[in-house]
């Protein structure tokens, strides 16, 4: 398919037309249409613990068993939206589809926090090392953010990639937790278009505070006789330099500059841009797309979308979530395809844990642990699941329940937070030697590059 296909597979017949056309679709600046030696990396938070069993959906001789064992939480085989001949996507991530059949969006399946590889009867014998606080929320959102088995960790996997990777620290447009914070770094966290930065702003005048911006400076730069101080104030003169200079670009939103070249694709799918989380993609968007003038060839961005732990009514809760983050995400890689960036920025999910296969009787589900992910971008093998899909059957070898009480489809993963990431990292450039330094745990598994992009 080439480019011009693509971008009408991307965003619609109506999405070309509103936008201004082809012509207009084509104009891209010389500096925008690809850029080989750039690389980035977009996680995506889902908070809460993203039941994925609703999200990815076996329609072969499987849905059976899932339709058995659901209940009330099944969705319709009929309302799934085919991706391949064994699987569907949830109906409210529709707007991924196409990404599916392009190879652009693969799913890996059953990850999730594990000290080494674990199985049923390691579990039955007593002899499965496990990860700190298994279906504690924030203990496992530690667990995927440091990637390790400790929620003691102090630094996030992503802070270390980007010191191991170059000057820039992580980019926040979401909570991100820990994910960002290096050993000498701090996440900056940064603010959605149409936006100062708080509390004065960073505007040419911040906000008409020139004595604040002053003043802060100089505190700032200051040297002090505590060394700890120092690396503080160091990190903060950091952050006010880098916001100063970023937020004239970060201001800008489609409602106050309609010739924004990124309008079509956020603007023309669904109403895309109404959510939050589109609003934060469209924010990473632009950093992309003023990648010479941001600085650095390798960059790690944070966007988040929080209200995933649907104990209760998650038929109506996940369908609503879905129906913001489908759109979104298809409108972000649009984007990407606009700029000619489709091969050098991979999008990955990351969330909490899975949840119970087994229902509660408010209709929702409860904490889990394996969980499946979705990730896209050009350079993504996707139009595929990556690992094992997990058996659907209440005690059974995938289920971590020991004793009968305890059978509610709470997945042992078959591939580790550690793999997921290792995966990522030697696809930013990092060597064999740096992965297994960014990720102490990665030594206790054999596979160490699962391969999906």
């Amino acid at each position: 398919m080439n480019r011009r296909d693509l971008l009408k597979a991307l965003m619609g017949g109506s999405a070309l037309g509103t936008f201004g056309g082809l012509q207009a679709l084509m104009s891209i600046p010389a500096h925008a249409a690809g850029d080989p030696s750039y690389k980035a990396l977009v996680c995506v938070q889902l908070f809460g613990g993203n039941d994925s069993a609703n999200m990815i959906v076996p329609t072969d001789s499987r849905y059976s068993a899932y339709q058995s064992v659901r209940g009330v939480l099944a969705l319709p085989k009929a309302s799934l939206v085919p991706i391949g001949a064994q699987y569907g996507l949830h109906p409210a991530l529709a707007a991924l589809e196409p990404l599916w059949s392009r190879g652009d969006l693969g799913v890996v399946s059953n990850v999730g926090p594990l000290v080494r590889p674990t199985t049923r009867a390691d579990l039955v014998s007593k002899t499965a090392r496990l990860p700190d606080n298994l279906f504690s929320h924030s203990d496992q959102q530690n667990l995927w953010q440091s990637g390790g088995s400790s929620v003691l960790g102090r630094t996030g996997w992503g802070g270390r990639l980007a010191e191991a990777l170059g000057p820039d620290p992580v980019f926040a447009f979401g909570n991100s937790g820990r994910l960002g914070i290096g050993s000498a770094r701090s996440t900056l966290a940064l603010p959605g278009p149409g936006s100062d930065f708080a509390p004065a702003g960073l505007a040419s005048n911040w906000g008409g505070h020139p004595a604040r911006k002053a003043m802060l400076q100089t505190l700032a730069s200051t040297p002090r006789s505590n060394k700890l101080m120092n690396a503080f104030a160091g990190i903060q003169n950091t952050a006010l330099s880098r916001s100063a200079s970023l937020a004239p670009l970060l201001k800008v939103s489609p409602s106050n500059n309609p010739s924004e070249i990124l309008n079509g694709p956020f603007q023309n799918l669904s109403g895309a841009l109404d959510s939050d989380i589109a609003r934060q993609l469209y924010q990473v968007a632009k950093m992309i797309a003023n990648r010479q003038s941001v600085g650095g060839n390798r960059q790690v961005f944070v966007v988040a979308q929080d209200g995933y732990d649907t104990h209760e009514n998650q038929l109506t809760r996940q369908g609503d979530l879905f129906a913001e983050l489908g759109p979104a995400l298809a409108a972000f890689q649009a984007a990407m395809v606009l700029l000619g960036m489709e091969d050098s920025v991979t999008t990955a999910t990351l969330s909490d844990f899975g949840r119970t296969f087994k229902p509660n009787s408010s209709g929702g589900a409860d904490h889990g642990w394996g969980n499946h992910q979705l990730v896209i971008g050009g350079a993504v093998q996707g139009g595929k699941l990556h690992g094992s899909f997990p058996e659907l059957a209440l005690g059974g070898p995938d289920d971590f329940g020991v004793n009968s009480w305890e059978y509610q489809g709470r997945w042992i993963p078959t591939q580790s937070v550690d793999q997921y990431i290792a995966t990522l990292a030697r696809w930013m450039g990092l060597s064999d030697a740096q992965v297994l330094s960014l990720l102490p745990n990665l030594g206790n598994f054999t596979v160490r590059n699962l391969g999906f992009v």
